[in-house]
């Protein structure tokens, strides 16, 4: 092998196998020029011996697609990748940089100063993923950023909606929305949670929901207790299909329109859907529900830690907590002279 230089850029000269390969590192730095001939060489070994399923020269656009077609892409990996595939779609993937992520972050900073960094954080771990992913199925040698650090993240505070909001906002919404609004603030789950409930997850003669199709593995096949709100709401309804909530006989796939339409016509600040989770949690604590018993309801471990073990409450302990919850409920609404059923026991 051979390094020379060429203008201002180091080329490389090599056999493999008797095939001469020849390319330019792109640099005119003599010692990062080496480090890339080396991978080069690599490379070129990797498709000698059909190490790699794939050409490694693909681009980031073309492996997007491939990641997309897997059945491994969830929705939001495909937000994300409208603003990644701007910026990296014509890149080789297995050439990413570290350095050129940090300019998509200026890039992104550029093109909307208000955005915060923990939003371009969730940006580039969805451009870590899947170049995971590529390396996991051998489309690609390795993962360039697969050490990349994110920006660190201020905390916020959590929005959590009061009372007297969730009358007005349960009032004005569509009857879908409000449904599913009703779910969130009586189970804590995600959007993707409710909208992927299925009837047979429900069982109405036992009080309990089973959240089967959750977005982390903690949340996968929980029982909810029923309050006696969503009892009512489930009980009343005529299932057509195999989905709980529904929209037009069809499942509910983006509520992002109705959803303002419903918070500009009960007059009320800006609160996104996933704060219904959040306010299910801060009811449930100050009703004096404990930390362990509230992880467990909303599908979260029982610590920040990778490897911490999952919380496990029994079914009791979790009616309690619900009853607890309907309380504090029907406590609060005097002040504000509503009305909120408690769970018959």
């Amino acid at each position: 092998m051979s390094l020379y230089k060429r203008g201002r850029k180091w080329w490389t000269n090599f056999y493999v196998d008797g095939v001469r390969h020849e390319e330019s590192t792109g640099t005119g730095n003599e010692r990062q020029a080496q480090i890339i001939e080396r991978k080069l060489i690599a490379e070129a070994n990797a498709r000698r011996f059909d190490i790699l399923e794939a050409d490694p020269t693909a681009n980031f656009a073309e492996v997007s697609a491939k990641f997309l077609a897997s059945g491994a892409a969830r929705p939001h990996h495909a937000y994300h990748l409208k603003f990644l595939l701007p910026f990296f779609g014509e890149t080789v993937a297995y050439r990413i940089t570290k350095s050129q992520a940090a300019e998509f972050r200026k890039a992104r900073h550029q093109g909307n100063p208000k955005i915060k960094d923990a939003s371009i954080n969730r940006d580039l771990s969805v451009l870590r993923r899947i170049l995971d992913w590529a390396q996991d199925e051998r489309l690609i040698p390795a993962n360039p950023i697969a050490r990349i650090k994110l920006e660190r993240e201020r905390r916020t505070r959590r929005q959590v909606l009061s009372l007297d909001e969730e009358e007005k906002l349960l009032a004005t919404a569509a009857p879908h929305l409000r449904e599913m609004a009703v779910a969130a603030l009586d189970t804590g789950m995600r959007r993707g949670e409710i909208t992927g409930q299925l009837w047979e997850d429900v069982d109405l003669h036992r009080r309990l929901l089973y959240v089967t199709r959750s977005k982390t593995p903690e949340g996968e096949a929980r029982e909810i207790p029923l309050t006696a709100r969503l009892f009512e709401l489930l009980a009343g309804k005529s299932p057509r299909d195999n989905v709980v909530f529904a929209y037009e006989e069809a499942p509910v796939r983006i509520i992002k329109r109705s959803w303002k339409s419903a918070l500009r016509r009960a007059g009320l600040r800006h609160i996104r859907f996933h704060d219904l989770r959040h306010s299910f949690n801060t009811r449930l604590m100050e009703a004096g529900v404990m930390q362990e018993v509230r992880m467990a309801l909303m599908g979260h471990s029982s610590g920040n830690k990778v490897h911490s073990t999952y919380t496990h409450v029994e079914l009791p302990v979790k009616r309690e907590a619900i009853a607890r919850l309907e309380e504090w409920v029907v406590s609060q609404r005097k002040l504000i002279g509503g009305n909120y059923a408690p769970t018959q026991k």
